[in-house]
C-alpha cells in the first residue's frame, strides 16, 4: 500500500457486534509494522457514540499480535491506548478486528490543563500506566462466551505490553514520533 492511501479501520466486538468505525491514512511500515494516521478531527463512530479527535495520533499494526497501539499527539488526556484485539486482517484498504475490551493506558507526564478525561481514569496520576476495563472483559466473556484460549491470549498480550510499555521497550521508546511527524507532512499537502 502507498503512504497516503486512505484506509478504514473496522473494529467489532466478538459475535460481529458492530464497534469503532474511523478513516485514516496508511502511513508505511518500518521495523515494528505498519503505521496508519488519523489526522486531528477524524470522526470516529460506534453504536451509540461519536467524537472528532481532538489531535493527530497513530496506530501500529503488528502481524499477529492481539493489540493494537495508538499513540497520541501530545493534547489530550492519554499518550497511548493500547486496545487488546484478536490479530487485525486486512482485507484491500479495510483493517479489521475484534476488540476485546482490555486496555493498556499511558497518560502524559503533564496532563493538559482542560483536560477530560473519562470519570474511569481520574484516579491515576501523571505518567501513570495502567489497565483499563477489566471489568468489562470479565462480563462479556460470560455474555458473549470468549473461547478460553481468546482469554488466555487476551489476558497474556495484556501483560506483555503493560511490561513492555512501563519499561519503554520498542516500540513505546518513542518510535512513534517519526510517524506523528509523517502524518503531519501528508495531512499538510
Amino acid at each position: 500500500m502507498e503512504p497516503g492511501t486512505l484506509i478504514r479501520c473496522e473494529m467489532t466486538k466478538w459475535g460481529d457486534r458492530p464497534h469503532w468505525q474511523s478513516v485514516g491514512l496508511y502511513l508505511g511500515e518500518d521495523e515494528h509494522g505498519e503505521w496508519l494516521g488519523y489526522p486531528r478531527g477524524t470522526h470516529n463512530h460506534r453504536p451509540g457514540h461519536e467524537f472528532h479527535s481532538a489531535v493527530d495520533c497513530v496506530t501500529l499494526v503488528q502481524p499477529g499480535r492481539w493489540h493494537l497501539p495508538t499513540f497520541q499527539a501530545p493534547g489530550i488526556w492519554c499518550d497511548l491506548y493500547v486496545d487488546v484485539t484478536t490479530p487485525a486482517t486486512w482485507d484491500g484498504h479495510v483493517l479489521r478486528a475484534v476488540d476485546l475490551d482490555l486496555d493498556v493506558i499511558r497518560l502524559p507526564d503533564e496532563l493538559p490543563p482542560a483536560a477530560s478525561a473519562p470519570w474511569e481514569v481520574a484516579p491515576a496520576g501523571p505518567g501513570e500506566v495502567f489497565v483499563d476495563d477489566e471489568d468489562e472483559f470479565a462480563e462479556h466473556q460470560v455474555a458473549y462466551r470468549y473461547p478460553a484460549d481468546v482469554v488466555e491470549t487476551a489476558r497474556a498480550s495484556c501483560d506483555e505490553v503493560l511490561a513492555a510499555v512501563r519499561a519503554g521497550a520498542a516500540p513505546y521508546d518513542g518510535a512513534h514520533a517519526r510517524w506523528l511527524a509523517e502524518l503531519s507532512r501528508l495531512s499538510a499537502s
